[in-house]
């Protein structure tokens, strides 16, 4: 079996452009590991009712998602926004989880690993929002001008 550090090196430089560019961001590849990490552990658990832990897979998965929404938005503020939801959605998996710790259905040191992993991604993330402030507070953003090419191009503009 194929492990995500191989699948990376596979495709990371395949079909670039300047959408794609969260790929190569430490945050997001940490949040797939995270992810899989997670939905390994949820899905083997027998007597936890499938909803319960379809939220907390669901949960995982949406860090990962928000970063990569938020970074194909374009403009800082809007990556912001999806920075603070990926933060959210890692605040409710940790809810979720400790949940389960305390219910007995998950073991302490499972969580113990878990734990560290989480506290790991959720500063990196807070480390990339404060940076992404930084650069909004500097007036800069992002390169947006592939848009305006597209345009210019496309409806022969200029």
């Amino acid at each position: 079996m194929i492990g995500m550090e191989e699948r990376y090196k596979r495709y990371i430089n395949k079909h670039k452009n300047i959408n794609r560019g969260y790929r190569k961001l430490g945050v997001w590849i940490d949040a797939i590991d995270f992810y899989v990490f997670v939905s390994k552990k949820v899905r083997n658990l027998k007597d936890v009712p499938f909803k319960i832990k379809a939220q907390a897979e669901d949960s995982a998965y949406s860090v990962h998602s928000n970063i990569s929404e938020g970074y194909c938005r374009r403009f800082i503020k809007e990556n912001i926004q999806y920075i603070n939801i990926a933060l959210s959605s890692l605040g409710e998996n940790y809810s979720q989880i400790f949940a389960l710790l305390n219910n007995s259905d998950i073991d302490e040191t499972w969580f113990q690993e878990f734990d560290k992993k989480h506290f790991e991604l959720e500063n990196k993330l807070i480390r990339y929002m404060q940076s992404l402030i930084r650069q909004l507070n500097e007036e800069t953003d992002w390169r947006t001008d592939y848009q305006i090419r597209d345009i210019v191009e496309k409806y022969k503009t200029e």
